[in-house]
């Protein structure tokens, strides 16, 4: 069953609006509204009960909690309106992470360039006064101070269901930890025992950001439930070791040195659980997705009745789909902002890679501008269908019923192979791993279409390199915001190893600078934080 999203309204928790919201006052957002003094807020206490009210009951502290799972995928506390946040775009923190991972990369190409103000992201142009990059920066925080809240306030609680709700809690903040350190390699550090007040927070490197989220999740992997014996929706002792694997796969990048040994070690301790991979691709992004336990580890729960959501899979769904034609989606209406790059395309060169979920537009690649709707493959790989092929909602008023696959283990199964492919280790079970993935990728376990017996080939030895796993990542992955991660990790996403048309804001690509593998940290920010400089 999924996790009751209704409850995601966080009944009891005063709030205050924000017109932009600074490191140095997260810690007491929740807890203390009358005292946060900032100039560049605008306090708005809502009358509702006391925090201490809220604590006081386990269903109050699970409001609470469910709160912060929430924070990755609704805006505020309606449809419309009503944000927690009142930031330069005005939507969840899913929208802008999906554009930051996906929008300067061969997988994406953006069509609202100066309405969706994605133009800097697009070319990679982006300054430190992007909207985009601002206001992901901020949802993180956000999400940070709530769940900082939320330790605050449970801390004198016992109870093993409050410590487990402590456990999620943690998990949720060391994700959120996790993704300031990979799009921005550094920030300001907070945690329920900081103080409030004019508190400056301490600029964390990234290895000092590294280590914080690495404890913490290996802290609560210990304490969290098998994935067998929890809710739908909640946080695993799985997730925990699969986002270890994700930290470790990149920790070099981080600053953190070589950790090949700690990532194959994470991503076995996920193959035990007992995983299988969704037999059927497709079935991994559809509306009833969540039925597909086998292999999702976490989700983000996307629900068209309780958590309606202009960002997160209604935007994937909605902003691929071509305007005026959005029946092949399970989807009331197309926006048409977002295509596919033709070198993405080009990745797949078997017709049998059932991955290939795009459809073609009256040419692979752009002859001029990337704002030509006609050029450049539309995606179809996430869908609002259910498994009978009816649409799950009207998108056009509610938004999609897709949940996003935040964790997997298809993703796990090439980490490993990366990781043993790049620490010199066993050959013979890098290859197996990679069979894995390919022969769902062919539909070994379906029908052929045609009725033929499905022939999948054999991974070869000489395609066990990083540029072969690159491309795979890219075939399992799209649209999954894990491109500019994987680009940046093979060296690939600023220079000349790797050009894709647009790249640098040419039509041919060409490389930008090395400063670009991160994003700048807010200008507001900074003058707000002086560590940061």
């Amino acid at each position: 069953m999924k996790i009751s999203l209704s409850k995601y309204r966080a009944k009891g928790l005063e709030r205050i609006k924000l017109l932009a919201i600074h490191s140095s006052i997260f810690t007491s957002l929740l807890a203390a509204p009358a005292v946060v003094t900032s100039c560049s807020l605008d306090e708005t206490p809502h009358e509702q009960p006391s925090a201490t009210d809220v604590y006081s009951t386990t269903e109050g502290c699970f409001s609470a909690l469910t709160k912060i799972y929430a924070s990755y995928v609704i805006s505020g506390q309606s449809k419309d309106g009503n944000n927690d946040l009142t930031s330069n775009q005005g939507f969840d923190f899913m929208r802008g992470f999906i554009n930051l991972q996906e929008a300067p990369t061969e997988e994406m190409a953006c069509k609202w360039l100066s309405g969706e103000n994605i133009g800097g992201l697009t070319y990679m142009t982006w300054d430190d006064n992007d909207p985009w990059v601002a206001d992901t920066y901020y949802r993180l925080y956000y999400t940070i101070a709530l769940s900082n809240s939320f330790l605050e306030n449970t801390a004198s609680r016992g109870g093993d269901e409050i410590s487990l709700y402590r456990a999620e809690a943690r998990f949720l903040r060391a994700l959120a930890y996790s993704y300031v350190l990979d799009l921005f390699g550094k920030g300001p550090f907070v945690d329920e025992n900081t103080g409030i007040g004019n508190y400056v927070p301490a600029a964390y490197t990234g290895s000092q950001l590294f280590a914080y989220v690495e404890k913490e999740l290996k802290e609560v992997a210990d304490i969290l439930p098998a994935p067998q014996s929890t809710v739908y929706g909640r946080v695993s002792s799985a997730a925990a070791w699969a986002l270890l694997s994700r930290l470790y796969l990149n920790a070099e990048v981080y600053g953190a040195g070589q950790h090949w040994t700690d990532c194959i070690a994470a991503c076995e301790k996920v193959e035990a659980y007992g995983f299988t991979l969704e037999p059927d691709y497709k079935k991994l992004f559809n509306a009833d997705n969540h039925l597909r336990t086998n292999e999702i580890i976490m989700p983000l729960v996307i629900d068209a009745d309780n958590t309606v959501t202009w960002g997160a899979t209604t935007f994937i769904i909605c902003g691929g789909a071509p305007e005026g034609d959005a029946s092949a989606y399970g989807a009331q209406t197309g926006w048409g902002n977002f295509r596919l790059r033709g070198e993405f395309v080009a990745l797949f060169t078997d017709e049998g890679d059932r991955r290939a979920l795009f459809t073609e537009n009256s040419g692979q690649y752009f002859t001029g501008t990337i704002t030509n709707e006609k050029e450049g493959y539309y995606g179809c790989k996430f869908t609002n269908f259910n498994d009978q092929g009816v649409a799950a909602s009207n998108t056009a008023s509610d938004g999609a019923s897709t949940d996003f696959p935040l964790l997997r283990l298809g993703e796990v199964l090439l980490t490993h192979a990366e990781a043993i492919i790049r620490s010199g280790g066993d050959q013979t079970v890098a290859k197996a791993l990679l069979q894995q993935v390919r022969d769902r990728a062919y539909g070994k376990s379906l029908p052929a279409d045609d009725g033929e017996e499905v022939t999948v080939p054999t991974v070869r030895d000489d395609e066990l390199t990083l540029d072969y796993i690159l491309a795979e990542r890219g075939r399992e992955l799209w649209w999954e915001c894990q491109r500019r991660t994987d680009l940046v990790r093979c060296g690939k996403f600023t220079t000349a190893s790797r050009l894709w048309q647009w790249k640098g804001g040419t039509l041919s690509g060409r490389a930008v600078d090395a400063t670009r593998n991160t994003y700048p940290i807010p200008a507001a920010e900074k003058e707000a934080n002086p560590n940061l400089k």
